[in-house]
């Protein structure tokens, strides 16, 4: 039996996808078991991992558990102690490429991730364990510019050329599945990005071919882009963290590491695939 936190998430819910096709035992963790919509053959249980008592019995039986960075926040080394009380034996932690940098230099950590906490929780745990040091999401670029694309062509951001070598979320739950169902990974910190390394610029324009829509990107001050996402209710310390870190790659190739090519013994998906693959979600909402 497999647990799996953070199961409805963005890496969670293929993850169940994967191991449910695999043939293994899946019991997937959610706040609100109604709304999970998860695939009939998965035991799906309410708990929160930010209290991890309320996962004890969800652990019972367990061999493995998957500990998703934000879903579990504060609480990861907490779960991770009474998931090892409960008999789990191996732990697949979510963490990032950027885990080892000054935490306050870790833009994700103001929206609720705890990469450094998940990785140290797995490492130090005494458990078998594998920590996945995740890249750019792909999916970050809908976080970034879905309310402007819903509203014209054109999107306004700094740093045209700054650039990201985004990861398929897929691919992110393809490689955990891996390391839960197999040995390949134990003791392992795979940096996982994708096969390219693309330019905001190019991100926005791949976009745009998979929607069939000329977008184009405009650059404006920083201090214009600060003003514009604290309007939308950004913290101020994360919009100046992540300006910082991406000021960074302006005009230098970002890491392409080939770890997932490697794992799965498969090309790893493009950026041009997961625009493909979102080009039908729901347009984005002007609210």
């Amino acid at each position: 039996m497999i647990v799996v936190t953070g199961a409805t998430g963005v890496v969670g819910r293929p993850l169940v996808e994967f191991l449910d096709e695999a043939g293994a035992d899946v019991r997937a963790v959610t706040r609100d078991a109604g709304a999970a919509k998860l695939s009939a053959g998965v035991e799906v249980v309410e708990g929160d991992p930010r209290r991890p008592a309320t996962l004890a019995a969800a652990l019972e039986g367990a061999t493995s558990l998957f500990l998703h960075p934000r879903a579990a926040g504060d609480a990861c080394a907490e779960l991770v102690a009474l998931a090892k009380e409960r008999g789990i034996e191996r732990v697949v932690a979510l963490a990032a490429m950027n885990v080892d940098d000054d935490l306050a230099q870790q833009p994700s950590r103001y929206r609720g991730d705890r990469n450094k906490e998940a990785e140290d929780a797995a490492v130090g745990s005494g458990l078998e364990w594998t920590s996945l040091r995740a890249g750019f999401f792909a999916l970050n670029t809908l976080t970034m510019w879905d309310g402007q694309i819903g509203k014209g062509d054109v999107v306004h951001g700094p740093y045209a050329e700054a650039t990201e070598a985004p990861v398929h979320e897929r691919d992110l739950a393809a490689v955990a599945a891996h390391a839960l169902l197999t040995d390949d990974l134990v003791g392992r910190k795979p940096v996982l990005t994708g096969p390219q390394s693309l330019t905001y610029a190019e991100m926005l324009a791949a976009i745009g071919k998979a929607i069939d829509r000329p977008l184009s990107f405009q650059e404006i001050p920083p201090d214009a882009f600060k003003a514009h996402m604290m309007g939308f209710g950004f913290p101020e310390a994360f919009v100046d963290t992540y300006l910082a870190v991406i000021v960074k790659s302006v005009g230098r190739p970002a890491l392409v590491t080939g770890e997932v090519e490697k794992i799965l013994d498969r090309p790893a998906l493009t950026f041009a695939e997961w625009a493909a693959d979102h080009a039908a979600d729901p347009p984005p909402s002007d609210s």
